[in-house]
């Protein structure tokens, strides 16, 4: 089961968000995570659910995401990105789906 940080983010102070970023993601990568996308635009279809952004970062297990979130160098970490947006985040475990192009044998 792999692990996501999904972070739906309003970037109230853009200088900080990029210092953020930069310290960010090798600190994550070091951790095995990878980002899978930032939006770049969204479109809103039900719930009255209107993100100004999206990010979701993958690990690989839902143990190594969590770790990683409560680890004493993101805590630090998260302070910056803290200041420099808004939002809210979700850690989801995830199982991979089976590819339906794959034909199975009876």
């Amino acid at each position: 089961m792999r692990g996501y940080m999904i972070f739906e983010i309003d970037i109230t102070d853009p200088a900080a968000w990029d210092e953020y970023r930069h310290i960010a993601a090798p600190l994550m990568a070091a951790a095995g995570g990878r980002f899978v996308f930032a939006s770049e635009k969204i479109e809103p279809l039900e719930g009255g659910w209107t993100p100004t952004s999206l990010s979701v970062v993958e690990f690989p297990s839902f143990q190594a995401a969590h770790d990683f979130y409560h680890s004493r160098p993101y805590k630090a970490l998260a302070q910056l990105r803290q200041r420099a947006s808004t939002g809210r985040g979700i850690l989801v475990g995830a199982a991979d789906l089976p590819d339906p192009n794959l034909k199975t044998r009876p």
